[in-house]
């Protein structure tokens, strides 16, 4: 593959990954969760399971510590997440999603399945089932972060 090829393949993974997180920004907007932006989709993701310390979602979205601080900061006062004592670490304090970050994530898979059910309209089901399974091979394990 020449280096112009390479290129275009790379603007156009970065165009559809922009354009998948714009249109699950917008669909989260829609279903009525506002005062977010983006970035905060990549963090909600890492405290979905079982919350995370701010240590640990700076490290999962490729940021300082005051950094990662400063977003938790925001989402707790927005009422999408809460700090906790760490079960294992007296130190230490878990940032887990509230009722309404848990209900913003569920959103933000809905609309995350919009806007690939509109990939099938152009590229059909097996075509968006192969371009997952390429794309599984050549970024198994991510790091997805968000472009700040």
């Amino acid at each position: 593959m020449q280096n112009s090829e390479a290129m275009a393949l790379s603007v156009a993974l970065l165009a559809a990954a922009g354009g998948l997180t714009q249109r699950i920004h917008e669909g989260v907007v829609a279903r009525g969760f506002e005062g977010l932006r983006p970035a905060h989709g990549f963090a909600f993701a890492r405290l979905a399971p079982d919350g995370a310390t701010a240590t640990d979602l700076a490290a999962h979205l490729g940021v300082t510590k005051q950094a990662a601080s400063q977003l938790v900061d925001e989402l707790v006062r927005k009422g999408y997440a809460e700090r906790r004592p760490h079960p294992a670490d007296a130190r230490a304090r878990l940032v887990v999603l509230t009722e309404r970050g848990r209900a913003c994530t569920r959103a933000a898979e809905e609309a995350a399945a919009e806007a690939v059910h509109a990939w099938t309209d152009l590229i059909g089901e097996g075509g968006v089932r192969t371009l997952h399974g390429l794309l599984a091979r050549v970024a198994p394990d991510g790091p997805v972060r968000p472009s700040w």
